[in-house]
């Protein structure tokens, strides 16, 4: 155990003496109806529900992307919004994102990957017309969708020749990842046995133009992206467990970008994404400090180093 570990137990007693959630807790999380559901193209999981604070604004934007090991079995979007009601009531507006997932028409590679593209652009759009302050984002992703957030912080990094390649895109540098599964080479073998998943459902197949497949996919080769990424993990989540958090920031670091880890004590990897849970306060916290490095006054650290 760890002195960050102690600290946080000795801090928040409670998160070690509730019972860790489980899944049918999750899916039985639920929230307000969002200020607005807009399309961001013709099918029927590309939209984003849009939450906005009481006030004048401009208010400071979570971008949240569910998980369920990409897939619809394990809803997302719905149990996401007890998270965008909390973030809601502390003046942070959401951008609650659906997306193709595996197992829907034009989910997987390289569908999924454009659905994150289209939804920020429809995010900077909304940006023109809302109170919204596009210079202070932060993206928030629960398991898959942790690999999401993780991938999107990477964007400027996919080679020119991939089919996902962008010239222009609202760039996202504060990451959040709660549980995340975001180095799909690595841990390619922990997202089979956690998830069911292959690498072709999530990463495509090689071809003579891209006979890498996790070139353009996997987060942890776009990096140094100039990103910082908080990865919040629960002590007891067997699904992402701590290390793999733990690998992913050395390896940020390493690369020269900016990473921290978060464990919460007794916590599983439902807890992480409840506010309904005794981990909030921390998990909170966390974006909290992830937006605290935005804004267009906020300098890159000169020397990260893990906390």
């Amino acid at each position: 155990m760890n002195i960050r570990f102690l600290l946080l137990t000795a801090l928040f007693p409670a998160l070690v003496s509730a019972a860790p959630m489980k899944l049918d807790d999750y899916m039985a999380l639920t929230g307000p109806a969002p200020s607005a559901r807009l399309s961001y193209g013709p099918a029927p999981s590309q939209y984003a529900e849009l939450f906005l604070p009481k006030g004048s604004g401009p208010f400071p934007v979570a971008v949240l992307v569910h998980g369920g090991c990409w897939t619809e079995k394990f809803g997302g979007i719905v149990q996401l919004r007890n998270m965008a009601g909390a973030l809601t009531a502390r003046g942070i507006a959401v951008w609650n994102v659906e997306y193709r997932r595996v197992d829907e028409a034009g989910g997987g590679y390289p569908g999924m990957y454009e659905d994150m593209h289209a939804a920020l652009d429809a995010l900077a759009a909304q940006g023109r017309s809302r109170p919204l302050d596009l210079t202070r984002v932060v993206a928030v992703g629960h398991s898959a969708g942790g690999q999401l957030v993780q991938w999107i912080a990477g964007r400027s990094r996919i080679p020119a020749g991939s089919p996902l390649f962008r010239e222009a895109m609202l760039p996202v540098r504060a990451v959040v990842s709660l549980g995340g599964l975001a180095d799909l080479r690595r841990e390619r073998e922990l997202i089979k046995s956690s998830c069911g998943r292959d690498t072709p459902e999530l990463a495509g197949l090689p071809s003579s133009t891209r006979p890498d497949v996790y070139s353009d996919t996997n987060a942890a080769e776009l990096i140094p992206n100039g990103s910082h990424t908080i990865l919040v993990t629960g002590e007891l989540d067997t699904i992402s467990p701590p290390r793999v958090a733990q690998d992913y920031a050395a390896r940020a670091l390493a690369a020269g970008d900016s990473a921290e880890v978060v464990i919460l004590p007794g916590a599983s990897h439902y807890d992480e994404v409840a506010a309904s849970s005794p981990s909030w306060p921390l998990v909170f916290a966390a974006i909290e400090r992830a937006l605290a490095r935005t804004g267009p006054e906020v300098k890159p650290a000169a020397s990260p180093a893990a906390r």
